[in-house]
């Protein structure tokens, strides 16, 4: 069976258990555990005969031996038994459930895949298939999957910005499904048909690794947060079926908050796209002797401000886990550039501490969630030598005028090529300006009013006629954005305080 009849016939079945209300994310949870137990049964046999560390009585021949409720029983049984082993096989069947309550179609659905050698498939076809699956859960808005994925020629364009290098490892805190680490992956190893569609203007040649080089960027390269254990559990099947990580040891994604610690190790690159909407439910703080505070909060003390907004805490922790040569490329929320309290004294910080050297201005309509206005903000780590580190940012429009919608027209890499040949990554410090990428020196840039980074210059034709406005459930998002940044910095002022003016 070719690859795209395997694709259609795994779609059909999909359909199929859609009728009794089964959705994406529970087809591809059951799909993640049948999957991993046959390839793992596979890996088994000749010519691999490679040690799984299933347990007896609960691996993939044994399961497909039953049929009708005991098929059911022993499923059951063998995602619970699972479960409880370390490594990479307790990550994926962690707190597994059935959510297949048809025995008939459990029994189809380990039929289809028992029927295809999937070891043997080479992995742009296990990965179509899979991210197919993963583009169709954010799609449906009922299952809240699309806060988990960033738009993919996005994450091909920041990509294409960092040159990520062999033997240099790549982190991403708030990883959902793992798209940063595909790409970069594909980056890397040379596949992709977007590199092979787009190499000349991107400059890109393949790269020609070495025995070294494949396995470290197999088993060593990426490392990640992701604390919703569905979601982890999917990202690690997807970083598999793109045979990154092994069968047997530890998984790549910690299933633990980013936030709670210091980073255990110093990474070269961080590709992420943190989450947005609300405040945490934590509050960061590196202030001793704060007893008092609420029981929930986290202390650390590499953390230059105390804040309850998770995306000034994504991006202190972000600084923090990259090496004094270490390379950043963040999608961050249009508030974190212009909030005052916490926001403006970690933007000054950050602007001290690293070169803050581009800002992409992205527009709205190309994320699942309404009405979001993101940036991407680029920065390098530099060693601390007393010195302000920002010189000056580069700052891409790609908002204004611009419209955007994800059914009608997404996003795609060639909406982003400008800006990457504006970017220069061959040389950065040879750019020039255009219409839409203009320069602004750290001296200009501190001197504005809480040393906001939320900057344009180009007219916004839509101003001229009311027609051309956002929709009115866009306008109110951003009113309701706006709301909470000032709230948010309010409360940071105001925690500040002592106990006696705070109650004034």
């Amino acid at each position: 069976m070719n690859a795209s009849s395997l694709i259609q016939k795994v779609w059909n079945f999909c359909h199929t258990l859609r009728d009794d209300g089964v959705g994406y994310g529970d087809y591809l949870e059951q799909l993640t555990y049948l999957l991993f137990l046959k390839m793992a049964h596979e890996y088994a046999q000749e010519p691999y005969k490679r040690e799984t560390h299933i347990p007896t009585n609960y691996d993939w021949a044994t399961l497909r031996r039953q049929t009708g409720e005991p098929l059911e029983t022993q499923y059951l049984a063998t995602l619970h038994r699972l479960g409880q082993e370390p490594g990479m096989l307790g990550a994926i069947f962690f707190k597994a459930q059935n959510k297949i309550q048809d025995p008939a179609k459990l029994s189809r659905l380990v039929q289809l895949i028992d029927a295809e050698n999937w070891v043997g498939m080479d992995a742009d076809t296990k990965g179509d298939l899979y991210e197919g699956l993963l583009q169709k859960n954010a799609e449906d808005t009922k299952s809240g999957a699309g806060q988990y994925f960033t738009p993919r020629a996005l994450i091909q364009a920041m990509v294409a910005c960092m040159q990520p290098e062999p033997l240099k490892t790549i982190a991403d805190p708030a990883c959902g499904t793992g798209g940063f680490f595909l790409v970069a992956n594909e980056w890397l190893n040379g596949t992709g048909d977007w590199l092979r569609q787009h190499a000349d203007g991107l400059d890109y040649a393949p790269p020609r690794l070495n025995a070294r080089q494949a396995a470290f960027l197999r088993d060593e390269t990426f490392y990640g947060n992701e604390i919703v254990p569905g979601t982890r559990r999917l990202c690690l099947m997807n970083l598999f079926l793109h045979n990154i990580g092994e069968l047997v040891g530890e998984p790549a994604v910690e299933r633990t908050d980013a936030l709670i610690a210091e980073p255990r190790i110093r990474v070269d690159y961080v590709l992420a796209n943190p989450p947005f909407g609300k405040k945490s439910s934590m509050t960061i703080t590196n202030a001793e002797g704060e007893e008092d505070r609420d029981a929930l909060t986290y202390e650390r003390q590499d953390f230059w401000e105390t804040t309850s907004n998770k995306q000034l805490n994504f991006l202190q922790h972000i600084v923090s886990m990259l090496k004094v040569t270490g390379k950043a490329a963040v999608v961050l929320p249009d508030n974190v550039l212009f909030e005052g309290g916490a926001g403006e004294k970690i933007r000054k910080k950050l602007l001290e501490t690293c070169d803050v050297h581009t800002v992409l201005r992205l527009p709205t309509g190309i994320f699942y969630a309404q009405g979001v206005k993101a940036n991407v903000v680029f920065f390098d780590a530099r060693p601390k030598d007393g010195r302000v580190q920002t010189k000056g940012i580069w700052f891409y429009d790609l908002r204004t005028n611009q419209r955007f919608t994800l059914k009608t027209r997404p996003l795609k890499l060639d909406d982003l090529r400008d800006f990457i040949a504006c970017y220069h990554p061959q040389n950065r410090h040879e750019r020039v300006e255009t219409e839409r990428f203009k320069f602004y020196p750290y001296e200009a840039l501190v001197a504005r009013d809480k040393a906001s980074l939320d900057i344009f210059w180009l007219k916004d034709d839509s101003l001229d006629n009311l027609q051309d406005l956002p929709p009115p459930d866009v306008l109110q998002q951003e009113i309701i954005e706006h709301l909470e940044a000032a709230l948010a910095a309010f409360r940071d002022v105001a925690a500040g305080l002592p106990k006696s003016a705070a109650s004034i």
